[in-house]
């Protein structure tokens, strides 16, 4: 069978320690790994001052994926939500939690082994179903099998029904609520460093991608969330034109069935505040926490 329609049929499962979770995606599912190439000049033996040059690959770079899930009211991708926030401390430092992803389609199964999410972004719109969009990068891509191919992992059970939500939006800066409310963002940014495995002797046994060298670890360089709030600009506002805080608080809420859906409550952030021309006229605040919390998970819940 062919794989035409890969995006439309495959299936990403997310494996972390002994469990396993089957995560709806919408198509927008990418992932790729590229080779290091390092040039090197070469003599030609006719003329000793010409030089052409040679080549050589024994390196990977790091892999990297991205993609989107709805946020339901069964809220079964908490999974994802989870691994972009949370820290593994395990080892004694702060962490992301890292997971084996796995890609199956109508026709093979691939692999991107010891993942992390470097990057996630909810997007809050009118009359729009709420989005969590995630990339984030891994050691190494590679094909495990076929369609038939037996996962690791307990599968952890699903609900029966999938509820993506429109939820109503509720925004407050600075304890009061944001008027005339169109639409706004939450970006959480994991910025990490690969550690690369690399040493003069594995290089020279490498004779093929099976032998070549991938990274090894990373290390959590810092963590910034930040986003944006846009409003409709009426008289409600008109006070509040061209402002800026550095040291205020932010509280995202979307609202389902008269509960509380979605909860962001940031202190200690800073914004400033930009205006927009359009077909209506609108004023964004553009916010980042500046303080650094121990845990995002614990401010940012689902």
């Amino acid at each position: 069978m062919s794989g035409f329609n890969f995006l439309r049929e495959s299936e990403l499962h997310i494996v972390q320690g002994s469990n396993r979770y089957n995560v709806k995606i919408t198509p927008t599912l990418t992932f790729t790994q590229t080779f290091a190439e390092e040039a090197y000049q070469v003599k030609t033996l006719h003329d000793q001052t010409k030089m052409f040059s040679g080549t050589s690959v024994t390196k990977a770079n790091p892999a990297n994926f991205s993609f989107e899930t709805h946020l339901t009211t069964e809220k079964d991708e908490n999974i994802v939500l989870d691994l972009l926030t949370d820290y593994d401390t395990s080892s004694g430092e702060q962490l992301l939690k890292s997971f084996d992803m796995y890609i199956v389609s109508n026709t093979q199964t691939l692999k991107i082994e010891g993942c992390v999410i470097t990057q996630g972004e909810i997007r809050f719109a009118r009359d729009s179903h709420l989005i969590l969009a995630v990339s984030g990068s891994g050691k190494k891509l590679e094909r495990v099998g076929d369609e038939n191919y037996s996962l690791p992992g307990s599968l952890q059970s699903a609900s029966a029904t999938r509820t993506p939500t429109t939820p109503v939006l509720d925004v407050e800066v600075g304890g009061s609520d944001v008027s005339n409310l169109a639409a706004a963002t939450l970006s959480v940014q994991n910025n990490i460093n690969w550690t690369p495995y690399e040493t003069l002797q594995n290089s020279l046994s490498v004779t093929s991608a099976s032998n070549a060298m991938y990274p090894s670890s990373y290390s959590l360089a810092d963590r910034v969330v930040s986003g944006n709030i846009t409003q409709f600009f009426s008289s409600a506002n008109e006070s509040e034109f061209q402002t800026f805080n550095t040291n205020t608080s932010v509280r995202i809420k979307t609202i389902v069935n008269g509960s509380t859906f979605f909860d962001a409550n940031l202190s200690g952030c800073m914004f400033t505040k930009r205006t927009g021309q359009g077909e209506v006229f609108t004023q964004t605040y553009d916010y980042r926490l500046v303080t650094s919390p121990t845990d995002l998970g614990t401010i940012i819940t689902y």
